[in-house]
Order: C-alpha cells, then structure tokens, then sequence
C-alpha cells in the first residue's frame, strides 16, 4: 500500500498541539528545548514543547570526537558543573602530526594556529553529555518522545509549516501494514525546529523545497569513524589531545586521525575522510583501520609483554558524516514557520574540528527569536531574529574566520597547511580573501578507469577489524519486517552506472557493509545489489557520496539503528 492509501484507509492520524516542535534530541534541539523553558520560567509563562528523537533514548544516536568548548553550554546553563554535567577530562596538551608510512613529525605548539589549541576545553562523551541535556530539559517540562521518528513535513494551506508527522510503525516488508501496524501522528506547533544532524532527511527535503541554499557554496561533508578503546594505565594519558594528517591518504585527500585521551583510561580514537575524495576505490572504513597501524597509534594500543603493559580492547564503534563547508555552505536557515539548527543546517566549525558548541548556541538563538514571535502573538512567519542574532554572535565572528579551510585542501595537503596557517596564524582569521567551492561531494568522483586501485591489509581482529564486527559493538538493530530505509530511485543504476563506471563505490563507502554486489542468480554472470538495511548505522554517507544520487535515505522505523553508549 502507498502512504497515501495507508491515510485512506486507516486514518486521520491523531494530532497534538504545541507551541513548538523540535525534531531531534541531539544537543542542539535539546539547548532549543531548554532555552525555551529558561525564558518562559523567568516571565512567569509557559510555552509547550516536544521533543521528537528518533534513536532508542537520547544520546542513542550522538557520535562525535570529541572536544567540547563550553562556552554556550556556560551561557545557556551557568551552573553546569555543580548540576553534574559529565565534563569531566580537561584538556591538558595538543599535539599535531604530520604522518608518513614510516615516520612523524610533530608541529612545535608554538606554530598551532588558534584554532588548534584546546586550553579550557574538555574532553568529552557526547552521547553522556547528550543524556544529561535531555535531564535538564525533562526537568524544566519539555516533552521528550524518543524512539519517534520525523517522516514528514506538514504544511499549511499558506505554505508555512505546520508540524511534522512520525512513521507509521508495523509496516512489513511488503508495504503492507501488520499485525503490530500503528499509525504515525501529527505533531503541529506555532514553529518547527529541524535539528537532525548532518544531512538531516527532512532538512535535505526543506532546504530544496524552500530553496535555502541559492547562492551559497555546495555543502561539504566528511565521514568520521570513532573507536572508543580501554588501554593500558602506563600508556594512558589524561587530557592528551592528538591530530594527524596526511598518511594513510594522499595529498589531495582531505582528512585527518584523532585520539584522545578521556579518564579512565578509555582513549577514543578516529578518522575523518572528506567525502569530496576522487578515487572510487577508497574506502574510509579501510583507511581508518590502516591508520591505526602506524606506529605513532599503534603504540597507545599494543600490549608488551616485557614491561607489563596489556593488549588494549575495543569497546564500541561507530561512524557519521559531518558537515564541513563552513559560513560558506551554509544555507538560509529560517523559513515561514520553521528554522534550521546545529548541524542540520551545517554550523561545524572543520578548522576547530567542533560542532557541539555551535549546536548548543544556535538552539539558543533559534529559541529566543521563537520565544519573541510566540509571546508577540506570532505564529508560522520567519524568525528573521534567528538570522539577526546570528550574524552578531562570537559564532559568526569565528565561523567567518575560518571561511576557507576546507577549501584549501583541493589544491593538496601541503598548499592547505601552509595557507591555512598563513590564515590562521599569521592573519589570526583577518583574511582578504575567500575561496569558493564550486560543485557537490558526489561530482568529484573519477570514473574507476581513472583511478588506481586500493589494496587494504586484512583485519587482524586485535588492532584493526572488519565491518561485520564493528557494526555488531554498535548495537545496531533494524526491524528486519521493514521496508528498506535505503531507497532507489532507479534500481538498474547501481549496476549499470555506479559498478560498470565507478568500480562500486558503495561498497566502499558504506562503513556498515549496507551495500554488496552478488551474483544475480537469474542472469548467470550478472550481479546485482543487495542492500543489508539492518546494518545501517545512520551515517548518511550514502545519501551524499553516491555519484548518480540515487540512494536516498529515509526514516526507518522509530528506535532503531544503533545505540551508542556515550559515544
């Protein structure tokens, strides 16, 4: 059966009012949430909200490195330390490292840009802090639904939005509704927040509708793959902040490694690959994995018997994609009865390798323009507010700092530091110039006839590992009686286009081994792609890397995909 047929037959869905909607429970929906409450609380009024999370409970499905400056958190909740928010690991050393196959170098801390330097900021388990936000917000009455997932834009007769509605749940493989069949609501407020993240589904579907993205540079995104791992107490560092670049990309292969040292002896440990990369047969999952081989990682990991040190464990695995184009790419993000925020509509700042700070503050900004339009009466326009805060805020000042960094590294690895750090430390960010990208991620990939192929070591299943495996410590789980949330548009392209011109990247890029090419037992010699749906850790890497843009992900049912313990 069609949505529409579904509708006919087993509607109207129930609606719920509010006065704001927010879709996403990440940092920057729940600072929305919270700011909302703190203004309401402090006039004495109050003002409805709901929170729609799709993972399993918050922070289910929040994954970054990661390095968190609090200085929004400070401004939206003062007191964070004495209410128990778990920055717990300061950050108390920076290292960055250019990496060969067989060598190192280390930059002198007295050459890092700003931008490098983490004195203040704390080390952090985003998924935890995540949690805790959403206690917060709990506490001042928002109402948080998790294991809800947006599926659709609601609109009013005007063209303004009115809501959102959640999937319908029960639905079989088969496109026929089950015996567990429940269908969605509606979830209708004065103003809808979109906070879903990188390459946000409904988000992707606003910024064409309402085409906020006119004469702004194409989105940038990369792909970070995290590790959290135990160590040995003798290689354990607390507060130890480490970057590379260069090996095991080439040099005109955007990307970079991280670990860093938590409490507890847990390390978390990644790799990021920009997902503007040429060559069809790299695959980031294999790069990261080969990363960890260098002796300058490795060493944080293997055990010597000799001196008494143990073998390390890896205790949990994940990967998302992340927004990368900066001030540049980023879109108009207010809209009649709606507005963007975090990383939804791409506020990272790449040159710090930093996001939640930005997220927090734009939910801020978003609430207050919000908050203004509700008590004047308003409902449904454009929070120009949003736009105006912005534009005066530290966030601006520093995302226009740092305009050019990702652009930079098209012209190869050694032109981008030296420019970036002409940039970044000589001009301190008071840059004359700007560089502009000129096409989308999926467009810079070569066919597979241009390129040379990759061969990646096999897993040793001690230091590096293979999908199957990482995808298991995820704790992903998809409801297999579902239709796939990974859609075709043309189901002939992946093989005719995609395998017989790019040499198959998707089963490359995907790092949950979603996409394999098999054998199509009805035309001997022939393969087809067989799409593993329930493997899928949300990553968004295949609604944006696939060259003909024929993937589109959508919503699976609510509660699914991983659960990441304070990842």
């Amino acid at each position: 059966m069609t949505h529409e047929e579904i509708l006919a037959q087993y509607g109207p869905r129930e609606a719920m009012e509010y006065d704001i909607v927010i879709v996403g429970g990440g940092p920057a929906g729940l600072s929305t949430a919270i700011r909302l409450k703190q203004l309401a609380a402090e006039k004495g009024q109050d003002v409805s909200v709901v929170v729609l999370e799709k993972g399993a409970d918050a922070g289910a499905h929040t994954l970054s490195g990661a390095i968190m400056d609090p200085q929004a958190l400070s401004e939206l909740i003062p007191d964070w330390k004495a209410k128990g928010a778990p920055l717990n690991q300061p950050v108390t050393q920076d290292a960055m490292v250019f990496l060969s196959e067989n060598s190192s170098l280390r930059t002198p801390n007295w050459l890092l840009p700003q931008c490098f330097h983490n004195e203040g900021n704390y080390i952090v388990r985003l998924g935890f802090v995540t949690k805790w936000l959403a206690e917060q917000a709990e506490a001042l009455g928002v109402e948080i639904f998790p294991g809800f997932a947006a599926a659709e834009v609601l609109f009013n007769d005007n063209g303004s939005i009115k809501g959102v509605a959640t999937g319908n749940m029960g639905i079989g493989k088969d496109g026929e509704p089950t015996a567990e069949f429940q269908l969605g609501m509606e979830l209708h407020g004065k103003y809808t927040i979109f906070a879903e993240g990188a390459r946000g589904h409904l988000g992707k579907q606003l910024i064409a509708h309402f085409k906020l993205d006119a004469g702004k540079d194409p989105q940038a995104y990369g792909i970070g793959i995290k590790e959290l791992w135990e160590i040995d107490p003798a290689r354990h560092k607390p507060g130890t902040v480490v970057h590379t670049a260069g090996w095991p990309l080439q040099s005109d292969t955007y990307g970079g490694g991280f670990l860093y040292h938590l409490e507890d002896n847990l390390v978390t440990l990644g790799f990021i690959t920009g997902l503007d990369y040429a060559n069809p047969y790299i695959s980031p999952f294999e790069e990261m994995q080969r990363w960890k081989t260098h002796q300058n990682i490795r060493w944080y990991l293997e055990g010597d018997e000799s001196k008494g040190i143990k073998s390390a464990k890896r205790l949990s695995y994940g990967a998302r994609a992340i927004t990368a184009g900066g001030i540049l790419s980023l879109p108009k993000f207010v809209f009649p009865g709606g507005a963007l925020v975090g990383c939804e509509a791409g506020f990272l700042n790449v040159s710090r390798i930093k996001g939640s700070h930005a997220a927090i503050k734009t939910g801020m900004m978003a609430a207050e323009a919000a908050y203004e339009a509700i008590v004047a009466g308003r409902q449904g326009d454009t929070l120009t507010a949003y736009e105006t805060a912005f534009e005066n805020s530290w966030l601006y000042d520093e995302l226009y700092k740092a305009r050019n960094f990702k652009a930079w590294f098209k012209k190869g690895l050694s032109t981008a530091t030296l420019m970036n750090g002409l940039e970044q430390f000589l001009l301190k960010g008071n840059i004359p110039w700007t560089l502009h990208r000129d096409k989308p991620d999926h467009l810079y990939l070569k066919p597979a006839a241009e390129c040379k192929p990759i061969e990646y070591p096999k897993p040793d299943g001690k230091l590096t590992f293979d999908r199957l495996s990482s995808v298991f410590i995820s704790s992903t789980n998809h409801s297999e009686d579902q239709p796939a949330h990974l859609t075709l548009k043309d189901a002939s392209v992946p093989v005719n286009v995609n395998l017989a011109k790019y040499a198959g990247p998707e089963s490359r890029y995907c790092p949950a081994g979603v996409y394999e090419f098999v054998d199509d037992e009805a035309r001997q010699g022939a393969k087809r792609l067989q799409i593993n749906a329930q493997n899928c850790v949300h990553c968004k890497t295949c609604d944006i890397k696939d060259p003909t843009q024929n993937i589109t992900w959508v919503t699976p049912e609510g509660g699914g995909g991983p659960t990441y313990a304070g990842m």
